[in-house]
């Protein structure tokens, strides 16, 4: 059986075989055959492994690689991560932190060494935990994300609850409980895992999911979030301790309460956040305030306001009553000035006739101001004649143009009445009710019907094609109505007028 790894000659055998004899010989081999050898043998021996030791010496060159010692106390492997797997990594290789490693074994032909090829690292214990942690606190406080300036006061009284956790588990049965029994409210719950590699990146995407919602989402934005989680160990509540999450927490808009593990158990996230709860249970209470206790409060709320306005009320109107006091009478107030006014009043007439004897004596003084005080009346009296005599032109320029338009509209209605077409030998047949005939088919034998002319009616029967006066009484035709005087042209002759008793107007139809 040819050595594992070791190259073959041209006939398939080692080349360590002697041809002739068969027998083992020393092996001859060129640097290269026997590296390479080695390599795959050592590749397929330890293709997958986990080594527990202490990060030495790390280097990170431009490439992007990461090379490194792990070592404890007896031996040291050589070890590289490879760019894209360092890009990945949750934790960063620092000196002297205790990992445990996973990868494979492999050897480096151009140095003749072997070395791991690193594709994760996770800590090794509580002791490299809380190392990473107390790293990434100072990291987080040295940024300010600890800063209580930075904190967001809690709402009053939400209309929608945001809440992180996951949808299975206890405590979100134990916070909708509470809200139903403090106030009931709108709960939106984004279903997360709460322990495991990808709990952290879950929880911080679901901030984030929540900070991107707007008033146009068919989901209600949440005015509060609470990121919530039963106790744990410390590697159980780590994903709560990852950067991602802090740094998700630190830029939400929402005011955010963090509600991770029981009251000893302190997070990344509890520090960040703008409200840490000691339990869930404790931050449902704290989203929302209590129905009872609300309406208590707004009841002592409102007996103050009533007897605040009461008391200002009641100093409002001692103010006024004392500032009345210190007011004069009305009567006060208005007895200098009656007595001015009287003695003005009786000044002012002894004034006035005073004026008058002036007057007249100045125009009796001044005999030419009367000559043209008479010449000025005069002057007024034609000026006022004048205009009498325009208004009484003007009005009977209107009445004569009231006249003209009034003429004109009488014309146009005798033109447009029925008597002009009468005139002209028609005549206008009605029934016994008065309703106008105006075909042959509206007619029967022996209906009485009545004939206006231009000068009168006439009373008819109907007998056939020709009418003759009704059996029996005669009917008195109604008196001709005396027609509206027109004026008409001299030389126009007046048409011959029919006998009334009908033989003579012959048929209409």
């Amino acid at each position: 059986m040819p050595m594992d790894g070791l190259p073959l000659d041209r006939n398939g055998n080692d080349k360590g075989a002697d041809k002739e004899t068969g027998k083992g010989n020393v092996a001859e081999f060129t640097v290269s055959e026997l590296s390479f050898a080695v390599k795959r043998t050592v590749e397929r021996g330890f293709e997958h492994v986990r080594v527990r030791g202490e990060l030495g010496r790390i280097s990170t060159p431009a490439s992007g690689h990461i090379y490194l010692d792990l070592k404890d106390d007896k031996a040291v492997i050589n070890g590289v991560i490879w760019k894209g797997n360092a890009q990945k990594m949750k934790i960063r290789p620092e000196q002297g932190l205790e990992v445990i490693a996973t990868g494979k074994l492999t050897t480096f032909p151009g140095q003749s060494k072997y070395q791991i090829i690193i594709e994760s690292i996770e800590p090794a214990g509580v002791g490299a935990l809380m190392q990473l942690l107390e790293q990434l606190k100072k990291k987080l406080e040295t940024e300010g994300l600890f800063a209580d300036e930075r904190k967001k006061q809690r709402p009053f009284l939400p209309r929608t609850i945001g809440i992180i956790t996951s949808p299975t588990g206890a405590v979100i049965r134990d916070m909708m409980h509470g809200f139903t029994e403090r106030f009931p409210s709108h709960v939106i719950v984004w279903p997360v895992r709460v322990q495991g590699k990808t709990s952290g990146e879950e929880v911080a995407r679901a901030i984030r999911g929540f900070n991107a919602l707007d008033d146009s989402a068919r989901v209600p934005r949440p005015d509060v979030l609470i990121v919530a989680r039963g106790g744990g160990s410390l590697e159980d509540l780590w994903g709560f301790n990852e950067e991602v999450v802090a740094r998700a927490a630190a830029d939400s808009d929402i005011p955010l309460i963090s509600a991770v593990g029981h009251e000893t158990d302190w997070s990344v996230l509890d520090l960040v956040a703008d409200f840490r709860a000691p339990t869930p249970t404790k931050a449902a209470e704290w989203a929302g305030p209590k129905y009872s206790e609300l309406m208590e409060r707004l009841g002592e709320l409102g007996h103050r306001l009533n007897l605040a306005n009461r008391r200002a009320l009641e100093a409002r109107r001692s103010r006024l009553l004392a500032a009345s006091r210190g007011l004069p009478r009305l009567a006060d107030l208005l007895a200098l000035p009656r007595q001015r006014v009287d003695e003005m009043s009786r000044r002012l007439s002894g004034s006035l006739l005073q004026l008058v004897r002036e007057k007249r004596s100045r125009l009796e003084r001044l005999p030419l101001s009367a000559n043209m005080l008479m010449m000025r009346q005069r002057q007024g009296r034609e000026r006022l004649l004048m205009v009498g005599g325009r208004a009484d032109r003007s009005f009977k320029a209107l009445i004569e143009r009231q006249r003209f338009a009034l003429e004109g509209q009488r014309k146009l209605l005798a033109s447009l009445s029925h008597k002009s077409v009468l005139e002209r030998g028609f005549a206008l047949v009605r029934d016994e009710n008065g309703a106008m005939l105006r075909s042959v088919n509206d007619m029967q034998s022996g209906q009485l019907v009545e004939l206006e002319m231009t000068d009168g009616n006439i009373h008819s029967q109907i007998v056939g094609a020709s009418t003759k006066a009704a059996s029996g009484a005669p009917i008195k035709p109604k008196p001709a109505t005396k027609p509206r005087p027109a004026t008409k042209p001299a030389a126009r002759k007046t048409r011959k007028k029919p006998p009334v008793n009908g033989g003579g107007q012959g048929s209409l139809f």
